[in-house]
């Protein structure tokens, strides 16, 4: 059987419903139309590639090129009805695809004298305002479902509602006029933070992951960490968490990470010796990880350094630590696991080197490099993926196999625009949510509630913004999630003593939830579908796996430094201690460290973990010295259990 062990007939199917749920490429179009949709999609690479590398533009067309476009490739591509079989736009969809280019239109080129008229609207601009809320509306329906543009109508009907809401939420009311203006032509909608965001930076990066996988540097992610991890103990698992690191830091998607990854380290878990549903949840729950690994980190870093001001490179600089703790933490899981189960390493009979393939292939790394040090020496986010995109081109043609030429070029641009438009949906409805919140000041009335809730007890506050995270997370993206809860969360936390970026990373890590956690998971879902095995059972067993998500944002409310805030000595002592912690974690949680924990290891194990998690210098030197006891503890154990099975060397 091949390293790619064919799926079963039904399992296929399952992960093809998941990849369309995640990918969203909408019908299959005829020659025309296909041309057509291909030709707005390299437009606006070269557009919005031009704008972050050469000359920007201003506010209106920045914002409004990819709103425009995003609206009309979805309105060519998507049908009205998931299951429809028309190969071509109906007479409809052609309508709002013209509707779509008036009303976005509209606000670009009377963007200066909406400024102006700003609470003297004319006529003309409430019903553009209206008819632009509807086709945001219907954009994420056809693309993302029904979950989260019911989310964005209800918020409607709660800012028009506002009188007849509950004491704590209610507010004065707008009527639709107010409401529809606000929403639609101020930069506080559906042109503001996440479309800001989106074009400044997120779509760009997306561009640059399809040049990266187009130039065969993708497959050097999941090469190199074979040669490193193959053959070492649960080989294959590691493999996985290699792979999802370098791949995740840069896919932007914790579900195309593990179907990308997974399609080749799932099979080789199962051959390896990794029951199917273990196998299934190892590679999601790696695959998330790179959601907090920099240089990219999906898009959630981008919005969170536009929401708190900080410069992107101080966001990388605060999320690399806590990722590699991540990384860390189911990379140790999986080797106790490995190590329970007695699963060795794959053969890698005829496989180069790690140190071979490196030599042969390093180059592929740099346009990560570029990325980082651009951004290093203060170059913006745009420009450092502008030119690594331009690398791409040319570093691959040192590989005859994905060397670049123009049709290459070509379907690089046209996959990285399709790969935008689900990202794209969230622009309408989600500029509806944040204006919503940010006219009738429901924001703050959330934070009161928050604190209320919570006694002011920060610990139950973090629990209250966990669960609801969770809860949201269930029917929106994440990165949509993330912004709606930052919105309405952060305040309280504020409040409560924790700093702004604090406040922001430990949201964001908790927005990730939802693709482990059940009952939605559907990245682990997707590893399930991959794997063959029960998807229930998967979801747990991935939350197993990743189960240092729920701890992480607790350091960052409770540990200054991990934010670096702190001495250089603070912040060494911190780290070094939460390493020590993360590792006990995942030891303590699998009853596992050099061999099975006794009930009083696992106790007192678990008390050394909780102190090295704690913001003291000296319950962390407890904690280090429990654990290390521990340790010891089980040393002498393998060694005299060694002794007893090695047999008397004869006297002579």
């Amino acid at each position: 059987m091949s390293d790619k062990d064919q799926l079963k007939i039904e399992d296929s199917e399952a992960l093809k419903k998941i990849q369309a749920k995640e990918s969203k490429f909408g019908r299959r179009l005829s020659p025309f139309w296909h041309i057509l949709v291909s030709l707005l999609g390299v437009t606006m690479v070269i557009f919005y590639l031009y704008a972050a590398g050469v000359q920007p533009f201003s506010d209106q067309y920045h914002r409004g090129v990819y709103v425009l476009l995003t609206y009309v490739m979805i309105f060519i591509s998507f049908p009205f009805w998931s299951r429809s079989s028309h190969n071509r736009p109906t007479t409809v969809d052609i309508f709002l695809a013209l509707a779509s280019i008036f009303v976005v239109g509209y606000w670009m080129v009377e963007f200066e004298s909406l400024n102006y008229r700003m609470g003297a609207e004319t006529q003309m601009d409430i019903w553009v305002s209206i008819v632009g809320i509807i086709l945001s509306l219907e954009v994420s329906r056809r693309v993302l479902g029904w979950s989260i543009t019911i989310v964005g109508a209800s918020f409607l009907i709660y800012g028009y509602f506002g009188p007849y809401m509950p004491g704590p939420i209610a507010h004065r009311g707008f009527d639709v006029e107010r409401l529809a203006s606000f929403i639609f032509l101020t930069q506080d909608g559906v042109f503001g933070v996440m479309a800001n965001v989106l074009v400044t930076y997120v779509i760009i990066f997306i561009f640059f992951g399809s040049f990266l996988q187009q130039s065969g540097v993708g497959r050097f992610f999941i090469d190199w960490p074979m040669a490193l991890a193959g053959k070492s103990l649960g080989g294959p698992a590691k493999v996985a968490v290699i792979a999802s690191g370098f791949f995740g830091s840069v896919s932007g998607s914790a579900i195309a990470n593990t179907v990308s990854t997974g399609s080749f380290t799932i099979p080789l878990m199962k051959r390896a010796g990794f029951r199917p549903h273990v196998a299934g949840a190892i590679e999601p729950a790696a695959s998330i990880g790179g959601m907090f690994m920099p240089p990219i980190m999906g898009a959630g870093g981008f919005l969170m350094a536009e929401m708190t001001g900080t410069p992107y490179v101080t966001i990388m600089a605060i999320a690399v630590f806590p990722a590699l703790l991540y990384f860390l933490s189911v990379f140790v899981m999986i080797h106790f696991e490995a190590k329970k189960l007695n699963i060795r390493g794959i053969d890698l009979e005829g496989q180069p080197k790690a140190m071979e393939v490196f030599k042969k292939h390093w180059f592929k790394a740099m346009p990560l490099v570029i990325i980082v040090l651009m951004m290093m020496f203060g170059y913006s986010p745009g420009m450092a993926a502008f030119w690594a995109t331009i690398s791409c081109v040319f570093i691959s043609w040192a590989d005859k196999e994905y060397r670049m030429g123009p049709r290459e070029i070509w379907r690089a641009m046209v996959v990285g625009s399709r790969n935008t438009l689900v990202i794209g949906a969230t622009v309408g409805v989600i500029g509806i949510i944040v204006g919503t919140i940010s006219l009738t000041g429901i924001g703050l009335k959330f934070s009161d509630l928050i604190i209320s809730f919570s006694g002011g007890n920060l610990l139950v506050a973090i629990i209250l913004i966990a669960i609801a995270s969770l809860v949201l997370g269930m029917g929106v993206p994440v990165t949509a999630s993330y912004l709606i809860v930052a919105v309405l969360a952060v305040p309280a936390l504020s409040e409560l003593g924790v700093s702004l970026i604090a406040a922001h990373m430990i949201v964001y890590w908790f927005s990730q939830n939802s693709n482990v956690t059940p009952p939605v998971c559907v990245a682990a879902y997707a590893g399930a579908a991959i794997a063959g095995s029960d998807p229930w059972k998967t979801g747990w067993t991935a939350l197993k796996f990743s189960k240092l998500i729920y701890v992480v944002p607790f350091l960052f409310a409770y540990e200054p430094a991990m934010v670096l805030d702190g001495s250089v000595q603070e912040i060494i002592m911190v780290y070094f201690a939460a390493t020590i912690g993360t590792i006990a974690f995942s030891a303590w949680s699998m009853f596992y460290l050099l061999r099975k924990t006794t009930i009083a290891e696992w106790i007192i194990f678990g008390i050394g973990t909780y102190l090295c998690f704690s913001p003291d210098i000296m319950k962390d030197v407890m904690g280090m010295s429990l654990v290390g006891l521990v340790i010891l503890n089980q040393y002498r154990k393998n060694k005299r259990d060694l002794k007893k099975i090695t047999p008397l060397a004869p006297s002579t």
